[in-house]
């Protein structure tokens, strides 16, 4: 089945704030051929991302960014969470571009080279959201210190981590959000690769 079978009887905006919040009405096909009740649904509408796990193959180390939350406070977890880079993509911009502008923004790092991770949908039950993952290639010396745009209130701090200590951090559950898991388990099967391709 595709968006063909779905009926969307109405969609109004019921929040617009900082993000938006969209109610639908609709009906979609069931897996018997027929078509389900009336539901409706809420979506909440925050533009599509675009991610990156630094990367220095020389050094053989990562740098991932710890900052504030809001939803992991509201969710009873650490609200400053251990993340890749990541950022929106803004109109008129590709996930690339995005990639390499909040590289320099949160981690104070230039991207040499992306290479594709995957792309995903952050939580399709309720979230528009869609995310392209990336690992970039980095020079990790002398990364590290205290990153972001002080007119977005971004207070991040860059952390430098070992590719030996990656299995250690996940099963410490030091990383608990989806896209740094995503990103960290890829580098873990596709690290010899990678650096073969990055002729390390």
């Amino acid at each position: 089945m595709n968006a063909d079978d779905v009926r969307v009887l109405a969609c109004d905006t019921v929040f617009q704030g900082y993000f938006r919040v969209d109610r639908y009405r609709l009906q979609h096909r069931r897996h018997d051929g027929g078509w389900s009740q009336e539901l409706t649904r809420e979506v909440f509408e925050r533009g599509h991302a675009a991610a990156v796990l630094p990367y220095d193959p020389l050094r053989d180390e990562v740098v991932l960014i710890e900052q504030f939350r809001p939803g992991a406070l509201a969710a009873g977890w650490a609200p400053w969470q251990l993340e890749v880079v990541a950022g929106i993509v803004d109109p008129g911009e590709t996930p690339e571009e995005v990639a390499r502008r909040e590289s320099q923004e949160e981690a104070g790092l230039t991207i040499l080279e992306l290479a594709p991770i995957a792309d995903f949908l952050a939580s399709p039950g309720a979230v528009s959201q869609t995310e392209r993952l990336y690992c970039g290639r980095v020079d990790a010396a002398g990364a590290g210190g205290i990153h972001g745009l002080e007119q977005e209130g971004e207070d991040i701090k860059a952390v430098v981590v070992p590719f030996a200590e990656l299995r250690g951090l996940l099963a410490a559950k030091k990383v608990s959000n989806a896209t740094g898991l995503i990103a960290l388990q890829w580098l873990l099967l596709n690290r010899d690769e990678l650096r073969a391709r990055w002729s390390v």
